[in-house]
């Protein structure tokens, strides 16, 4: 006969495991809500820094070209007066020297003004330097018609001078604006196929683009504020242009331009025109590459060669001389 065997208790056994189960799924819903997103934390503080980053650069730009541009700053009566008194008034409205200076970024009465009459003031200050130093700190040393052909070059290159500065910062106003185009426009193309305004892609890309050039972020915030005020928003769009002068500049205002009179898609229109900068500014760079070979000929000729001559050369007349 067999004795009964007894069974231990097994519910306090299950009713842990049930607990254990239950706390487990619990943790497993719960576990991404308790537990910290590193990641996105991560990426705020590379946010962050990087915001820090292109405003530190942006005023750093800021500093070096704040005395390129003197907007809406009245003349001073002295310019004016020069001004007047050579009746060079009806040049302060010439079209021609407005835009050549808008080209430069300058702009209002203020740098035309000033510009007239630092054409007039810088031949005659470098025509007294001249005369002062060839008649008095040269006097004798030399003879006249030296004198005199030295205070009329001076005096010639004391008009042309404003003129050759303002081309030399127009260049490089354009290098700038060149450089910074094409990425300006993939910024563009994203934020208008993010669904985002003319307007908004503009102030958006004249903030980004600012620490990379400030006048290419200038340009576009003027046309910003154009595009809201004009009621012709092609005038606007052209002004980008002509300020720039640059072709890759006025085929996509142009672009622009048709896309908003036919209602035509902007963003195929962009994207096919960032590819041709890109491809254009890598071809201006292969351009430079070829054209360094040559243009390293004459220095390696000059400086190189008889250097490696002398090295190549002077231990064989050393033995010669030694022997002898």
């Amino acid at each position: 006969m067999l004795l009964p065997i007894a069974l231990p208790d097994t519910k306090p056994l299950i009713a842990a495991l049930a607990f254990a189960s239950s706390a487990g799924a619990f943790l497993l819903v719960a576990w991404p809500y308790l537990k910290r997103d590193k990641l996105e934390k991560r990426m705020r503080q590379v946010a962050r820094e990087r915001e820090r980053i292109r405003l530190r650069e942006r005023a750093i730009l800021q500093d070096r070209h704040k005395d390129t541009m003197l907007r809406g700053e009245q003349p001073k009566k002295l310019y004016e007066l020069i001004v007047e008194r050579f009746n060079m008034t009806a040049k302060a409205e010439d079209g021609d020297m407005a835009q050549m200076l808008r080209m430069a970024g300058y702009r209002g009465r203020g740098p035309m003004i000033r510009f007239l009459a630092a054409r007039i003031l810088t031949p005659i200050a470098m025509t007294l330097a001249a005369l002062f130093y060839m008649f008095v700190v040269m006097a004798g040393k030399t003879n006249l018609g030296v004198q005199l052909a030295a205070t009329v070059g001076a005096g010639t290159l004391g008009y042309y001078l404003p003129l050759i500065l303002l081309k030399n910062r127009t260049i490089k106003r354009q290098t700038s604006i060149r450089r910074a185009w094409p990425d300006a426009l993939d910024l563009m193309l994203i934020c208008v196929e993010s669904g985002m305004s003319i307007e908004g892609a503009f102030r958006k890309v004249a903030d980004e683009v600012g620490s990379q050039s400030l006048e290419l972020a200038d340009e576009l915030n003027l046309t910003t504020a154009e595009l809201s005020y004009f009621q012709d928003r092609r005038k606007a769009l052209d002004n980008l242009g002509l300020r720039t002068g640059l072709t890759g500049v006025k085929a996509v205002v142009t672009s622009l331009i048709q896309a908003e009179r036919y209602g035509t898609p902007i963003g195929n229109a962009l994207r096919v025109l960032a590819q041709e900068n890109r491809d254009m500014r890598m071809a201006e760079a292969e351009k430079r590459a070829a054209a360094l070979p040559p243009k390293l000929t004459v220095p390696m000729i000059l400086f190189f060669l008889p250097v490696l001559f002398a090295v190549i050369i002077t231990p064989a007349v050393i033995q010669i001389m030694t022997h002898h």
